[in-house]
């Protein structure tokens, strides 16, 4: 008999913990589960991408009511839970001003003073029956934790805790009361347990599963030779990700004004949407609009990561990159800077290289690399001879309902 799994995720826009999901529902094997998606908002490119054998759930108004902006769910008549974000917000603000600067720069705990207001407001997911297993992808995990019913639940760690700041006593609870926490990577791991040492027997380590395969497929599906032309002696360039300050994108024009200074022809084009306004700005200060390149939003990156000669990502912290493995496994030379998960996913002049994250440095390491012909073949041809496939992880999900 099949097993049946649920699965929450906020919404699917493009990022890489949404590609990770994708991989997860692709590497399940329809004949030995079933598998309910329930996606609090139907929005984002990668709705469409979800595989057939998935059986999405309907959209329930009041769970699209937690993260739209305010002004649209009064419009909308969802006054009451408009009021508890609004209170939920207040809160909030005034915790953040018990923190320090830097505690409340890298703050996360909004989701959870949210949650803590509006949940009695969502209704139960009772009336879909009891499942084998419940996965909460992303935050909030209120809505697996307290509105499913499941033989077994586990929710999920994408981000790296040592760079963020927790309100432990409220957020405890919630991870608390779980059967498991599945962590993407070691490093993920030891820093979540250092804030949160209570849960350190709920660890799982589950890698985010990723097909080099479907990867590749979809990596001849477009031409965007117009988008990133060839040119003689050019580099080429790309980093992805949301503009927000874990990718420190709005760092780039910097960096790229000193490879300017170095003598290096090039161009950097970014894949990723958000607010850029910090962006703009220092692409006036560095005068780098004709280097720096803005591509905006793309479903499909991968035929522009094989049209790069270097992917980078610059960013101040990772949990682990999904778009690293992707650009590894389409046999490209990466760059990454020295945030605190960085060597658990590469190795300095093997797969990639690992330069410092001050922008000046990152300028000269990536410089280096554009300029050592032999260490790019070398990092080129190891990762033609590697096995990045690992849909086996898949088998861990199963053994969690046995």
């Amino acid at each position: 008999m099949k097993k049946r799994i649920f699965i929450n995720i906020h919404y699917l826009e493009i990022g890489g913990a949404e590609r990770a999901l994708l991989g997860l529902l692709s590497a399940l094997d329809p004949t030995l589960v079933d598998v309910d998606l329930f996606v609090n908002q139907h929005t984002g490119e990668f709705m469409s991408l979800i595989p057939d054998y998935v059986n999405l759930l309907p959209e329930i108004p009041e769970y699209t009511c937690i993260e739209r902006p305010i002004k649209d769910i009064v419009m909308e008549g969802h006054i009451g839970i408009a009021l508890r974000r609004l209170k939920a917000k207040y809160k909030h603000r005034k915790y953040l001003k018990t923190l320090s600067e830097t505690e409340s720069y890298n703050d996360g705990s909004i989701f959870h003073y949210v949650m803590d207001e509006v949940e009695d407001a969502l209704p139960s997911l009772h009336h879909l029956g009891e499942y084998d297993l419940a996965i909460s992808f992303l935050q909030p995990h209120n809505i697996v934790l307290n509105k499913v019913k499941a033989k077994k639940k586990i929710c999920w760690i994408h981000t790296d805790y040592s760079t963020a700041h927790v309100n432990h006593d409220l957020e405890l609870p919630v991870w608390n009361g779980f059967d498991y926490v599945a962590s993407i990577s070691d490093d993920c791991t030891s820093a979540f347990i250092k804030t949160f040492p209570e849960l350190a027997d709920k660890i799982v380590l589950i890698e985010n599963i990723l097909s080099p395969g479907f990867v590749r497929q979809q990596a001849e599906m477009e031409d965007v030779s117009v988008e990133m032309p060839d040119k003689d002696g050019q580099v080429k360039i790309l980093t992805i990700g949301r503009f927000s300050v874990p990718k420190k994108i709005e760092g780039i024009p910097h960096i790229c004004a000193e490879m300017v200074k170095l003598g290096i022809d090039f161009k950097w084009y970014i894949i990723g949407y958000g607010n850029d306004s910090e962006i703009q700005a220092a692409l006036d200060k560095y005068q780098m609009r004709n280097r720096m390149i803005l591509l905006g939003k793309k479903t499909n990156p991968y035929p522009y990561i094989k049209a790069c000669d270097i992917y980078c990502q610059p960013s101040v912290y990772e949990g682990k990159s999904v778009t690293v493995r992707e650009a590894e496994m389409l046999y490209k030379p990466v760059v990454i800077t020295n945030y605190p998960t960085a060597k658990s996913q590469i190795t300095t002049g093997v797969d990639g290289v690992i330069v410092p994250m001050d922008e000046v440095d990152t300028a000269k390491g990536i410089v280096s690399l554009i300029k050592d012909k032999e260490l790019q073949c070398r990092i080129v041809e190891h990762l033609k001879n590697s096995d990045f496939g690992n849909e086996t992880e898949v088998e861990k999900i199963y053994s969690l309902m046995s």
